[in-house]
């Protein structure tokens, strides 16, 4: 049976989707059958032939290394860099909870570790007009257990404390913080890492520093952090 997590982030451009890809590298260099899915993906280019490329399924496969077709990697593709709810309203196709569940369980059924990436932070708006979905309303549909990606620079202890409290709050289960762009021997990065442990009682399982190609966290660690 499929092992699954979702990579929450603390806001737009934490860099969720760069975490996410050295998470999916680490499991398939391990030796884990690693897959991907988003369920829906905001300011995305054009081919030649007009097709829209969902960009961080593109990044996430080529960081990785993995061999998913990017058609499997996520359901709703939109060109406008807004969020999901609005780029439907402006360009259509809305997101359905029934049409991202049914991918996802289509991704589940052949990768033995599936990674689920977010949209902008907790409370992104993935559809409105026709339903109203929030991000939790699809990490609910899809009963899984968060990873929270932040910032580890200036403010990310109010962004990393709110967003716990709001998913607790939610009944959302979090399992630790990942740091990005992190600096070892920055005092207020180092600072800002133990004031969000002790904020939350959550544990900063690994930082990544600018620019770096590995997750500093060791496989079997991450990989028990999936659930069946």
């Amino acid at each position: 049976m499929s092992r699954k997590i979702f990579i929450v982030g603390t806001g737009t451009d934490v860099g969720k989707t760069y975490v996410a890809g050295l998470i999916v590298k680490k499991l398939k260099e391990s030796g884990r059958s690693a897959g991907y899915y988003k369920a829906a993906m905001s300011g995305n280019a054009r081919r030649e032939d007009g097709s829209l490329i969902p960009g961080d399924a593109a990044y996430v496969r080529d960081i990785s290394g993995i061999g998913q077709p990017l058609e499997q990697m996520c359901p709703y593709v939109y060109e406008q860099a807004v969020s999901p709810h609005l780029a439907s309203r402006l360009e259509g196709n809305p997101v359905r909870l029934d049409v991202v569940e049914k991918g996802f369980r289509e991704v589940c059924r052949e990768y033995d570790y599936v990674t689920v990436e977010g949209s902008g932070g907790i409370l992104c708006p993935v559809c409105f007009d026709e339903a109203e979905i929030w991000l939790e309303d699809v990490i609910a549909r899809l009963e899984l257990s968060c990873l929270l990606v932040a910032d580890a620079g200036l403010g990310t202890i109010n962004s990393v404390v709110l967003t716990t409290e709001y998913m607790r709050s939610r009944g959302i289960p979090v399992k630790g913080i990942l740091f990005n762009r992190f600096h070892p021997g920055n005092v207020m990065e180092e600072d800002n890492l133990r004031m969000c442990e002790h904020r939350t009682g959550l544990k900063v399982l690994a930082w990544v520093e600018e620019g770096a190609g590995e997750l500093a966290l060791d496989s079997e660690t991450l990989a028990a952090l999936y659930e069946e």
